[in-house]
């Protein structure tokens, strides 16, 4: 490999993995860095609606840039930082949340993988149990004449 095309590589390596630090642009950045601090932490926790897997943070989408801009615009009014979530929150709903938050509609979301996990090694276990308790002989009883004469018709040995 030349030297030219890896450093392609490590250039190209570099980019994608800065990547998301594009994402919140220069003109959307607060001159106080306390708010920018606290704009960014909550930002962190808003999913993206059109990424869905990603932060608005992270998310170069113009949605994501809509959020993250009226995030700083709710932190100037002099929101706190739950009062931005909530406000958020309330105009596009709980999904914009990537953790949501625990409430009785969200139970079977945070306590299903748990749960169905525990029901399989219970399954698992009870399996394994079953077949040790099952009587292993180390050698099986022969053929009688009667199953030998018909394994021998079937396999055409006269």
């Amino acid at each position: 490999m030349s030297s030219r095309s890896a450093a392609l590589i490590a250039g190209c390596i570099v980019f994608l993995v800065t990547a998301p630090a594009f994402a919140v642009q220069p003109d959307e950045v607060l001159k106080d860095p306390r708010l920018e601090a606290r704009a960014r932490q909550i930002s962190t926790g808003l999913r993206c609606l059109v990424c869905q897997n990603q932060s608005i943070d992270d998310s170069d989408a113009p949605l994501a840039r809509d959020l993250r801009l009226l995030v700083r615009e709710r932190l100037q009014v002099g929101d706190s930082d739950d009062q931005v979530i909530d406000f958020v929150v309330s105009r596009y709903g709980e999904f914009v949340l990537l953790k949501p938050r625990l409430r009785s509609h969200t139970w079977l979301l945070w306590f299903a993988t748990p749960v169905l996990f525990l029901l399989a090694m219970l399954l698992i276990f009870l399996s394994y149990r079953r077949r040790s308790r099952v009587p292993r002989t180390k050698a099986e009883a022969p053929l009688t004449r009667a199953e030998e004469a018909k394994l021998n018709k079937l396999l055409d040995r006269g």
